[in-house]
């Protein structure tokens, strides 16, 4: 038999050409030949014939096995076993294998004429690009190494011939070599040899100018060395020796060829070669495991790799893994052989190695990829001396020892973006891609770390007849994934990558990467950590800490706070459960709850002062100084809390009304109506269980605010049942507070300042002044809708002082709000102003965002008064926005109706009357009664403007019924311009 690969791939029986017809039987023989006599596995051959593997696979590739059998001489060439399939091939019968022992049989041969014969008898074999007509992932790296060896033989070739004294029957050679390979430094060498020993000085000097242009237009780079030196020796007219054999490693292993995305990092790595400096470019991309920084870090190479044309040096050095990293002594070693040294001239001496390392690189360039290291201790020996080399180092270590004292460039490479990870899916699973939403799923089971939507992606190609979504329901226990998510390959696995990771870690960063597992929020601070571990002093937390970051098994986010993804998350839960017992785990969980009460008990006290207990200090905690300090730590670890309340039962259940109690005051003034809903819904189930009467007051006026949003009369009557529970004078004085600020919105005025005031007076027998100042300043807000403007002022005024002398930024933020609605109805429009701007810093500050997104509105009215309707519009808008975002469609109403009034303020009809229609449609969908009545005004005075009187008096009649059931004044001033027939003015 004969195979040949160097070109098509043929087949040969005897003299009889087989016939290897369809892709798929050309690409089988293609694999087995590219590994000759070794068994490759049946995975590899199903990834490429048909890019992966399913029920019927193995079948299908049975069917192309037989008939490949059939076209061989022998069918027992063509055997299998346990490890996969091999195909014997003998000596001789190889294309690749012969031309590998005639360059060996060259370069062992002495006479050079007879050197160059058994190299042109080499290059013979060739037809053309090795493997033509077959594009397999598996064969590139065969096919890249025949055709450097190619290149290298032709340039041996003409050395030889040179030697041989032929110079004028190679040149006219050289000329039609350099011009097809116009990059290789040698070619271009021998050229300028071939003219010189022919007599032809100039034209060699102007061969030399030529390669200067080409290397440096195509890689921006000067000749090496070598080249300089005989270019030299030509100008000088000096005797030249035929330039010796160069060693050239082209070592880089083969690499994922659907790679996608990653430009930043890319651009980071291409902006280290482009920066004009002389120190030696280094990198060092760093990651958590699975995030491809091999696969980047090769993908890079290959894109420059024609910019060290003196080739390119490769080591895994083993520093994550289960077996022993690699020794740099041994590297060295490797990697001297590669660059011709003798093995019995390699130095003993690992510093010798070195050193001779990096006599070899002097004036090459090189670059040199390692990958997998442990530390920068294992990789300083390997470095080279010269700026003209570039070295790209590997590892899920920050190695801070080459990024001070090498001056190395430090490229992090996070978990793909959610568009990298769809572009990789579709590229590995093509037309397996259907349904996008399910596409989204899989990409967060998996992190969004490439190796393991590496891992699913096969997954789902192997079972297609499922489809994704299959794949999604198998990954629903976050545990089950890590156990799908294993190829069977240690350097494919999930679980066994982290644990590489894992087992680097001291005792203690272990303990604490297991106590992150138990942790219930997505993000964690030293302190809650301490808790958990049971550790007293912070410090030793935060060390740890900063070694996981730098170990890259945690991700550091703003405020000193660390994640993990959801992946590793799961690992670290699976490490705590097989480490620590249940009553060890049990614990730990009941001091980070008692830490979160502590800490949010502390901070709730700057937000509602006097309404909880002091609690006594048991955990190291982070200081909060002031009201900004307290809102952003219960802003921070909100979503936290509420998750732990909403997991806890059994002996932990009455954790959710103790977390109930101390965020009441936190989720009321942030507007956190979903958190409130779930957290005071949960509280409300526990305390009637346990008989919590007060607990269950609680939580039912927790509920009553939450329903504020756009269901009054639940939260009125969910209100009034909290007030039957109401326990003593403070929690009685809150649930009439809510009341008075609901029956406000309603429209029942006179129970609204009973229950306002009765609140006021509660709070002020229980010894909380400033907890009464809320009800006082609904109040004033009360006053001054019905027009009783000292009244008003008066209420204000005192709330406001009072508020400031005590630094209460919440009050001080609402009655400033109050004061500037109060002061706009006055016609004082400048005061109003600089109230409202100073209640929108204060509501900012104070996270009190239902208040921030009021202020806004309100700023667009006085401002639309001032006569600056482009601001005005800014404001509205901003409140729109604000609306939206907390899902509050009364505040969106009341924002559109101002929007509505300014258009029409500017003479917009049109865009007002839109507003209005649009204000009317949210508004009856479940807003307050008085909202809808002010877009029917405004819809009635639009169409009165346009003297369409019939229509007018619709839209005012419809909204005098609703302010007439709301008992609100407008009802009264509507009604007269009704029967008097008197002509709207355009709101201020």
């Amino acid at each position: 038999m004969r195979f040949e690969v160097l070109g098509p791939v043929r087949m040969f029986d005897g003299d009889r050409a087989a016939l290897l017809t369809g892709a798929l039987r050309r690409s089988l023989l293609a694999v087995l030949l590219a590994h000759a006599n070794e068994p490759v596995p049946v995975t590899v051959l199903l990834e490429a014939l048909w890019g992966g593997s399913d029920e019927h696979g193995a079948s299908r590739l049975q069917v192309h096995v037989h008939r490949l059998r059939r076209e061989l001489d022998d069918p027992d060439r063509l055997t299998y076993g346990p490890a996969g399939y091999s195909l014997r091939v003998e000596r001789g019968e190889l294309d690749a294998a012969v031309f590998a022992a005639l360059l060996d049989e060259a370069a062992g041969e002495p006479d050079p004429a007879c050197a160059a014969g058994l190299l042109r008898r080499a290059l013979g074999l060739w037809r053309g690009r090795p493997y033509q007509e077959v594009d397999l992932p598996d064969v590139d790296a065969v096919v890249e190494r025949l055709t450097e060896q190619r290149s290298l033989a032709v340039e041996e070739c003409y050395a030889a011939e040179l030697r041989a004294g032929r110079h004028e029957a190679v040149a006219g050679e050289l000329l039609d070599a350099v011009h097809r390979n116009p990059l290789r430094e040698r070619l271009h060498g021998l050229l300028m040899l071939a003219l010189y020993r022919s007599g032809r000085q100039a034209e060699a000097l102007s061969a030399y100018q030529h390669a200067c242009e080409v290397l440096n237009d195509e890689l921006g780079l000067d000749p090496g060395p070598e080249l300089r030196a005989l270019h030299g020796q030509i100008r000088a007219g000096e005797a030249v020796e035929v330039m010796g054999t160069t060693h050239v490693p082209a070592q880089l292993p083969h690499s994922a060829p659907d790679f996608v995305g990653r430009e930043l990092p890319l651009s980071e790595l291409d902006g280290m070669l482009d920066a004009k400096t002389r120190t030696i470019p280094i990198a060092v991309i760093v990651g958590t495991a699975g995030t491809g920084k091999t696969s980047l870090a090769l993908r890079w190479a290959r894109r420059v790799k024609t910019r060290f044309p003196d080739g390119q040096l490769y080591t895994d050095l083993r520093g994550f893994g289960t077996g022993t990293p690699a020794e740099p002594g041994d590297v060295l070693a490797g990697w001297l052989r590669a660059l011709g040294v003798d093995g019995k001239d390699v130095p003993l001496d690992p510093a010798e190695r070195g050193a001779r390392l990096r006599s070899l690189l002097d004036g090459k360039r090189v670059l040199l990829v390692l990958d997998n290291a442990a530390s920068a201790e294992q990789v300083r020996p390997l470095l080279p001396g010269n700026s003209d080399c570039a070295v790209v180092v590997t590892s899920r270590h920050q190695l801070d020892g080459l990024l001070v004292g090498h001056g190395a460039n430090l490229v992090e490479l996070d978990r793909m973006t959610a568009d990298e990870a769809r572009l990789l899916l579709k590229e590995l699973l093509g037309d397996l891609v259907t349904d996008e939403g399910a596409v989204d799923e899989l990409i967060e089971c998996c992190a969004r770390l490439p190796l393991a939507l590496r891992i699913a992606a096969e997954r789902v190609r192997r079972h297609r007849h499922r489809g994704i979504s299959q794949t999604i329901a198998e990954f629903g226990c976050a545990q089950a994934r890590l156990d799908l998510l294993d190829s069977g390959d240690p350097q494919a696995s999930v679980r066994t990558i982290f644990a590489a990771s894992y087992r680097n870690l001291s005792v203690a960063e272990a303990k604490l990467f297991r106590m992150l597992g138990l942790h219930p929020g997505e993000e964690m601070d030293a302190y809650s950590l301490a808790a958990l571990a049971g550790e007293d002093d912070v410090r030793v937390i935060r060390r740890g800490l900063a070694e996981l970051v730098r170990a890259h098994l945690v991700e550091e986010v703003a405020g000193k706070r660390v994640r993990l993804h959801d992946l590793l998350e799961t690992y670290a839960a699976e490490l705590s459960s097989i480490t620590e017992n249940s009553a060890e785990r049990r614990e730990a969980l009941r001091r980070l709850y008692d830490y979160y009460l502590q800490v949010a008990t502390i901070a709730s006290g700057f937000l509602a002062p006097g309404s909880l207990p002091a609690p006594k200090p048991a955990f190291p905690a982070p200081p909060i100084r002031d009201h900004e300090d307290a809102a952003r730590w219960l802003d921070a670890k909100r979503d936290t809390m509420v998750r732990i309340a909403e997991m806890v039962d059994g002996e932990f259940e009455h954790y959710a009304v103790d977390f109930a109690v101390v965020l009441d005051a936190a989720l009321d003034f942030g507007w956190h109506v979903d958190a409130a809903q779930r957290l005071h819904g949960k509280a409300l189930e526990v305390a009637a269980r346990r008989g919590d009467r007060v607990g269950e007051g609680i939580a039912l006026r927790g509920l009553g605010v939450a329903h504020r949003r756009n269901d009054f009369a639940a939260a009125r009557d969910l209100l009034e049942r909290a007030l039957r529970k109401a326990d003593g004078p403070a929690g009685t004085a809150a649930v009439l507070q809510s009341l008075g600020e609901v029956c406000v919105f309603t429209g029942h005025t006179d129970l609204a300042l009973d229950h306002l005031r009765r609140s006021t007076r509660l709070y002020q027998q229980a010894g909380l002044r400033l907890l009464g100042l809320r009800p006082m300043i609904c109040l004033g807000r009360l006053h001054r809708r019905w027009g009783r403007h000292e009244e008003s002022l008066e209420c204000l005024r005192e709330a406001s002082r009072v508020a400031a002398a005590h630094g209460y930024r919440p009050a001080e933020a609402d009655a400033s709000y109050a004061l500037a609605g109060l002061y706009r109805d006055l016609n004082r429009f400048v005061e109003a102003a600089e109230h409202a701007e100073r209640a929108l810093v204060l509501a900012r500050r104070s996270k009190f965002r239902f208040l921030e997104g009021m202020t806004l509105h309100r700023l667009g009215t006085i401002r639309r008064c001032l006569g600056d309707h482009p601001q005005a519009l800014e404001s509205h808008r901003a409140a729109l926005v604000f609306a939206r975002q907390m899902r509050s469609p009364n505040l969106e109403a009341i924002a559109l109706t101002a929007l509505a009034e300014t258009h029409a303020a500017m003479g917009d009809e049109a865009e007002a009357a839109r507003c209005h229609l649009h204000a009317l449609g949210v508004a009856n969908s479940g807003c307050s009664n008085y909202v809808r009545a002010r877009a029917h005004t405004g819809l009635g005075d639009l169409h009165a403007a346009a003297g369409r009187r019939e229509s007018a008096t619709r839209h005012w009649e419809t909204a005098v019924r609703i302010y007439q059931e709301l008992d609100a004044p407008e009802a009264g001033e509507l009604r007269r311009r009704l029967n008097a027939d008197i002509s709207p003015s355009v709101p201020c």
